[in-house]
């Protein structure tokens, strides 16, 4: 593992989520559409298995099959639920996801693939009726300030609400329904990190100093422009 991966997961390790969210996220997608009470679940990109209750709670006879390709997470995840019979843990690529789903839930992680390229792969594993719920970066505004360009300027294929929806159709699907992502989620995301990044500063070498900067700036950045962007979760089906 590189330097800067290393550190960034120093400051990763052990954090409740990976990505803005909250519980009613999921009780929103689940009540846009008509799903079996004994759903086959998948959590794409589990992270540390921040939704995992809020999908068991929301779908009380399903199964949740949870993924991530990081190890540290997984073991995390499954120590969380290690008693519960209707989760299953996994150390799995979310571009090669397996079996059949009644509905495929991915908070915060599509952009590593594409919303375009991960609906088209994940089409096969959707059962009939099947719908993916996931959450993308979204501008807010027509004129994002110069700062927020520059967050976000590791993700050109960012787009407003229209331009995700563009991309859902393009993979052959159709939208059911979006909400952007409330600032209660952020701050469930941000608020730990915050302190995470306080604990590690004393001591902090260079590498691991940068990526703390790094956070850092991130934070401050949704705190001072959070009008302008943020996340649209969107709810989508095959045509």
């Amino acid at each position: 593992m590189t330097d800067d991966m290393t550190a960034f997961f120093t400051l990763h390790r052990d954090l409740p989520r990976e990505g803005p969210g909250e519980p009613s996220d999921v009780n929103w997608a689940v009540d846009q559409v008509d799903l079996p009470a004994r759903a086959e679940i998948a959590d794409v990109a589990c992270g540390p298995g921040s939704d995992i209750g809020a999908l068991r709670a929301a779908i009380p006879q399903g199964h949740v099959t949870a993924l991530d390709q990081t190890a540290h997470f997984v073991d995390t995840a499954r120590g969380r639920f290690v008693a519960d019979g209707n989760v299953t843990l996994l150390r799995a690529d979310m571009a090669a996801i397996a079996n059949e789903y009644d509905l495929i839930w991915c908070a915060g992680a599509v952009y590593f693939l594409g919303v375009t390229e991960a609906l088209t792969r994940w089409r096969k594993s959707l059962r009939a009726g099947g719908v993916v719920a996931f959450s993308e970066p979204c501008w807010l505004t027509d004129s994002p300030s110069e700062e927020a360009r520059a967050q976000w300027a590791d993700y050109p294929a960012m787009s407003d609400a229209d331009g995700i929806a563009e991309r859902v159709r393009a993979a052959g699907y159709e939208v059911v329904a979006t909400r952007v992502l409330s600032e209660e989620a952020w701050e469930n995301y941000y608020t730990p990190l915050e302190a995470r990044i306080e604990k590690l500063r004393p001591g902090a070498d260079d590498d691991l100093a940068q990526v703390l900067d790094a956070a850092a700036a991130e934070i401050a950045c949704w705190r001072a422009h959070r009008d302008e962007f943020g996340y649209l979760l969107t709810v989508a089906r095959p045509a």
